[in-house]
């Protein structure tokens, strides 16, 4: 059992709290049985495991926990990339930098049975401590693939934008779609919107949705309007893409 501070192990999983740490491992850090589980059931295998009082004394687990009841089990996996985004219905996040919409985004994603979730410029990290725990899981079973231009997207692209467009409901049915979502601030960049087959909007009272809530409405409208949806099997890069 751990009972060093200083232990290696205990150091190596300190680091990975941080990007720059695992963009260059390309490893990241799962706490809680849950999402343990969750990863066993996806069939990914931890390169290390811990258990407070077994494997570690629970007063360190404590101390390299990014939760803050601390947890009571947590593991390291490698990163998955797939080498290029899937449908027949993805979504794609442009400058979202909330980790917690990221993981939400994860989770509506599997949730609406997306092909993949593709990551644009100025995205979080969907592999940190708070895109993970978002996710519920969801970061296991869902392809994440990186995109850097529309061009690069599968299908039809529908780029969301606040009262600008059709409305997504009015859309016809499309063999393969993309749905393009940005910040909540500032929206998607125009010439990404330029890029994009169609523009469309959530009509809604308010002044605007969060990138997670308009990524989750516009999936479930989607998603019974995508030929042959279901979730993609991916061939995933594990050494990172």
């Amino acid at each position: 059992m751990i009972t060093s501070p200083e232990n290696d192990t205990l150091k190596r999983i300190r680091k990975l709290a941080g990007r720059r740490q695992r963009d260059k491992t390309r490893e990241f850090v799962a706490e809680g049985e849950d999402l343990v589980e969750a990863a066993a059931a996806a069939g990914w295998t931890p390169s290390l495991l811990l258990r407070a009082g077994l494997d570690v004394a629970p007063h360190l687990m404590k101390q390299v926990s990014q939760l803050g009841s601390g947890t009571r089990v947590l593991g390291v996996y490698g990163q998955r990339w797939a080498p290029a985004p899937a449908g027949p219905l993805c979504v794609a996040l442009w400058g979202v930098n909330d980790p917690g919409n990221v993981g939400t985004v994860l989770r509506a994603a599997h949730a609406f049975a997306a092909g993949s979730v593709a990551l644009g410029p100025g995205t979080a990290d969907p592999y940190g401590p708070k895109a993970v725990r978002a996710s519920m899981g969801a970061l296991f079973s869902v392809p994440v693939a990186r995109a850097a231009s529309v061009a690069e997207l599968p299908g039809r692209t529908v780029a969301l934008v606040a009262r600008a467009g059709a409305e997504l409901r009015a859309l016809p049915p499309a063999a393969e779609r993309t749905l393009v979502v940005g910040a909540e601030r500032d929206g998607l960049p125009a010439e990404v919107v330029a890029a994009c087959d169609d523009v469309a909007h959530i009509p809604i009272a308010a002044e605007s949705l969060n990138a997670a809530m308009a990524a989750t409405i516009a999936l479930y409208e989607a998603a019974g309007r995508v030929a042959g949806n279901g979730a993609a099997a991916f061939a995933a890069d594990e050494g990172g893409g």
